[in-house]
């Protein structure tokens, strides 16, 4: 997933967030502060950590097991969020960022909108 607006992208590539948007298609489960969890597929996180979720296993504070097919969970609500084992952290990191580069660095090839216009006399 590559971050839309600016102040979205500068967020991301200057915190641990990138790690989580590089999630994205992996099953995890996502602990919220209220200690119900949740288990499911990313769909997305954008930079203020907002997780959606799909298939989700959303288990309540009393143990009740629900299915749900599609969950938001708002960055404000998240504990914790569990890195599958097989995901390489540093590599995933590194792969996001170059991600937001080269949307960055795209407006600099003539193309798309200008991240920062000059200005003009």
């Amino acid at each position: 997933m590559v971050v839309n607006s600016i102040r979205e992208r500068t967020i991301a590539e200057n915190s641990m967030v990138v790690l989580l948007q590089g999630l994205q298609g992996e099953v995890t489960t996502v602990d919220l502060r209220n200690e119900c969890t949740a288990r499911g597929r990313v769909l997305n996180v954008d930079a203020f950590m907002n997780v959606r979720l799909e298939d989700v296993l959303y288990r309540d504070r009393q143990g009740r097991r629900t299915q749900l097919q599609d969950l938001f969970i708002t960055g404000r609500n998240v504990r914790y969020v569990h890195i599958p084992d097989h995901v390489d952290i540093m590599e995933t990191v590194q792969n996001q960022l170059a991600k937001i580069h080269r949307v960055r660095n795209f407006a600099s090839e003539g193309g798309g909108r200008k991240e920062f216009s000059k200005k003009t006399k």
